[in-house]
């Protein structure tokens, strides 16, 4: 009996997850292997790579929003997705079909591998590169998955690249100081390739201008060789290399998206000046009407629900002078799961003082972190808390015991938002 498009989506992806067996392998070796083998499409567009700890995904969503909005058949690939693995790989601001994530898994599963199994982000990569170059794509923003050197992504050739900003994170895999993730990250600059950064850490910065000078490539930086300026909320001013933009708005919340659309900025002055025609009445629609689910973003008025990944230390801190800021007044419940490899009590630090009731869940995912280790650290604060394990219980949970005058956040790590999101898309969530 022949197999449904639709179940042979699904064993596709079954498989695929599977290869998360392997675990996670730094190294270039086998993605090289893979793409050699599928006639290297990663030569036939444009790339733009984007590394750092926070604000990779809004920089090359932006990015990506930006190019297709000036003409440009362009191909967007991130990570995690929150609900489809297709949210991975992207064409022109638009998920790829089932049916090409099938026809990508099939072409890269019948290649060559080398001596060992891909793991599941080089699959994942392999089936991004090529499903760019068949789509025949001008333009590829590309996102690492982890640090720059060593990560799958790093076998393009970019025109440019970004690194957003540094923090301490995977130190099992990057090392245990800033110095050395920076390392990690600054692997990404190609010889005689521009590279943008938001780095401000004077040892982390350091080690990414030793890299660009021996790289011989020229590095911009956010502050020193161009600024930006927050004036009337939600809008701000850009100081650039060349040109100074006013009256800009970019559709993510929260005060930390100036920072990150003046590296889109940035880069777009650069890539002006490798003849790549963008208008700025495109630059700035794109950086208007761009979107990144799962970061700030608002699922319901009444109640006021808002999801934000909040994933790290740094990421927590910005959702907490976001809502320090906006919500001040209003009683807050929060709804948070955190991964078994994050700084779980400094993140709890930053955010349960601003919470009335915390609700502490856990993902579907093997690295979840047990709620009663949360609780340990929520039993030192003032706040009301309780173990929900099922993330959407958890949420329809804040739901039933909340005000509609109140509100409630959904944060911690992307996983609990993708669980949450999904349930809020299929209906099985709504505000009182």
């Amino acid at each position: 009996m022949q197999m449904t498009p639709e179940k042979s989506y699904k064993n596709c992806l079954k498989t695929m997850y599977g290869f998360r067996r392997f675990g996670i392998k730094l190294g270039l070796s086998t993605i090289k292997k893979i793409l050699s083998n599928l006639n290297n499409p990663q030569r036939t567009y444009g790339c733009i790579h984007v590394a750092g700890t926070n604000g990779k995904g809004s920089v090359a969503s932006s990015l990506a929003t930006i190019l297709f909005r000036s003409g440009y058949k362009t191909g967007l690939y991130t990570s995690p997705h929150l609900v489809r693995f297709n949210e991975r790989i992207q064409i022109n601001n638009r998920p790829i079909s089932n049916k090409n994530v099938l026809a990508a898994f099939n072409a890269v599963r019948q290649v060559h591998h080398g001596r060992r199994e891909p793991t599941f982000f080089e699959f994942a990569t392999a089936m991004a590169l090529h499903e760019f170059g068949r789509q025949q794509v001008e333009w590829a923003v590309i996102e690492t998955g982890m640090g720059g050197r060593l990560d799958a992504t790093n076998v393009i050739q970019p025109e440019l690249s970004i690194i957003t900003n540094i923090s301490l994170e995977h130190r099992d895999y990057l090392g245990n100081t800033l110095s050395q993730i920076a390392a990690e990250k600054a692997g990404i600059i190609k010889r005689r390739k521009p590279v943008v950064t938001g780095i401000r850490q004077k040892k982390a910065r350091q080690v990414v201008e030793q890299v660009a000078v021996q790289k011989n490539a020229a590095l911009y930086r956010l502050g020193r060789d161009f600024k930006v300026r927050r004036n009337t909320p939600g809008t701000f001013s850009y100081y650039g290399l060349e040109n100074t933009w006013h009256d800009l708005q970019t559709a993510l919340q929260g005060s930390h998206q100036a920072d990150n659309a003046a590296l889109v900025l940035a880069a777009c002055e650069l890539l002006s000046r490798r003849k790549t025609r963008l208008e700025p009445a495109d630059i700035k629609n794109g950086l208007r009407t761009n979107h990144w689910p799962g970061r700030l973003e608002t699922v319901s008025e009444k109640p006021l629900i808002m999801m934000d990944g909040a994933h790290n230390l740094a990421a927590a801190r910005n959702l907490a002078r976001y809502l320090a800021s906006n919500l001040a007044g209003r009683k807050i419940t929060m709804v948070i799961g955190i991964l078994n490899d994050k700084p779980y009590k400094a993140m709890l630090d930053s955010l349960l003082p601003l919470a009335n009731r915390v609700v502490l869940t856990q993902a579907k995912i093997d690295r979840a972190l047990d709620p009663r280790r949360l609780q340990e650290v929520a039993a030192d604060f003032k706040v009301k808390n309780v173990i929900v394990p099922d993330v959407v219980q958890a949420v329809r949970h804040a739901i039933d015991n909340n005000s509609p005058a109140d509100a409630i956040c959904i944060a911690g790590s992307l996983y609990v938002v993708g669980e949450a999101k999904e349930a809020f898309d299929k209906g099985r969530l709504v505000g009182n």
